[in-house]
């Protein structure tokens, strides 16, 4: 990738026509104050008001510009206003934007078909939803159509806040405001084969995993674990579904991270990336897992949307086309290269895939460190409270890569008190 240029489009003055939209009531004060006053608090009060983007950078509602390695959360693949994304949207909602599930749109077939393609299984299909949470509920209703009921998941794993994706989640703080959960639920810890061979029996109806545990950390499991994961449930009947929401469609620099291991699963999930900052959820099913489904038993009115099917088309083209696969292979190395070399004193160990990467800290500093970029311009996400996750858009040049690598050692050494904090 040229640096300056994402997909054909010059990003020099991309920021112009920011500073207009301050005003009595739109500072980031202001907008901060308007959100507390208007919005449930289920987030608390976000870091920054954002009201612009292009390419890897945002800007508030102020006009400071803003490098962003968040990405929404690993979502936006192709960064902010990617011209292949504002076309296909423009396009498409100018000829047919939404007609319910009574009716049938080309833009969400052809997503389906290109899925399966991708997943290299000729005996899948595929439901779509809205969100990562939805696909996973939908995964959770295939579990219970196989006749078993018992399910088995990973401590620490995420797999979204509705209430079968929750049970389903190995994070009791988040569970327990919401208990009973629905379905019996063992979690075991994650990374341990021996631990999925107890659990999993002939009563176990799916086996739900993340190649990489991103809301935990980026936690990464040992070699082979995904592969005994596949054995073990082969051998007792029930489903692996792997939750692919963070990990798939290029972050790891494949389309598939479990691609790594060759394992295919009966169930894999996606959102997050596939959209490119459109709300979208698929949940792909092969063999017999893909004929559970019958009309009634589940569904959504805005799931496969036009609108947002023509989005993910442009996501996968543009992927394929720009060789961005590669790109974010050789870019995540950079990346990890330029954390570890020389490793920062408050660094203990970066790990992850791709463009999906945790720093894990010498202590609880993740929050400061986040503090500390975010003054200097720089858009991190302190996952945890030592480990602080970054996940840039797939399109980031290495120009993009050595300024966030700056940015970023001085917000470590502020929150090692090494440099005084940014004027």
């Amino acid at each position: 990738m040229s640096d300056g240029v994402h997909g054909g489009v010059d990003l020099a003055g991309a920021g112009e026509g920011v500073t207009d939209l301050v005003g009595a009531d739109a500072g980031n004060a202001a907008l901060t104050r308007r959100w507390q006053g208007a919005m449930m608090d289920n987030f608390g009060t976000p870091r920054l008001p954002l009201v612009r983007g292009r390419g890897v950078r945002v800007w508030d509602a102020e006009g400071n510009e803003y490098l962003d390695f968040v990405g929404g959360i690993a979502v936006n693949s192709l960064g902010h206003a990617h011209p292949a994304v504002v076309r296909a949207v423009s396009e498409q909602v100018a000829s047919l934007g939404h007609v319910s599930n009574l009716f049938m749109a080309e833009p969400t077939v052809r997503l389906a078909e290109r899925l399966l393609r991708l997943a290299g299984r000729p005996d899948g299909r595929v439901y779509f939803s809205n969100s990562g949470a939805e696909a996973n509920e939908a995964a959770f209703k295939i579990g219970r159509l196989t006749g078993r009921t018992h399910m088995v998941s990973a401590s620490g794993g995420f797999h979204g806040r509705t209430m079968g994706a929750l049970a389903l989640t190995g994070q009791p703080a988040k569970q327990r405001p919401f208990r009973p959960l629905p379905g019996d639920v063992t979690h075991v810890p994650y990374g341990d084969a021996e631990a999925l061979r107890d659990a999993v029996t002939p009563d176990t109806a799916l086996l739900m995993l993340e190649p990489v545990q991103g809301e935990n950390g980026v936690v990464v499991p040992p070699p082979g674990y995904l592969r005994a994961a596949r054995e073990i449930t082969a051998a007792t009947g029930t489903l692996l579904v792997l939750d692919e929401i963070q990990t798939g469609i290029g972050r790891t620099g494949r389309w598939f991270a479990a691609e790594t291991e060759g394992v295919d699963a009966d169930v894999v999930t996606l959102a997050k990336g596939l959209g490119g900052g459109l709300p979208i959820g698929a949940t792909l099913a092969f063999g017999r897992a893909a004929r559970l489904l019958t009309p009634g038993a589940h569904g959504s009115t805005f799931g496969g949307n036009p609108v947002v099917c023509a989005a993910a088309l442009a996501v996968l083209d543009t992927i394929e086309q720009a060789g961005l696969l590669d790109h974010v292979a050789r870019t995540g190395q950079r990346l990890r290269h330029g954390l570890e070399h020389p490793r920062h004193p408050l660094v203990r160990e970066v790990r992850g895939a791709g463009l999906l990467l945790g720093v894990v800290l010498a202590g609880d500093a993740a929050a400061r460190v986040q503090g500390a970029a975010e003054d200097r311009g720089l858009l991190v996400n302190a996952v945890m409270p030592d480990v602080v996750r970054i996940a840039p858009p797939l399109i980031v040049s290495d120009s993009e890569v050595d300024i966030f690598l700056d940015r970023f050692r001085a917000a470590l050494g502020e929150a090692l008190g090494e440099v005084p904090a940014a004027a």
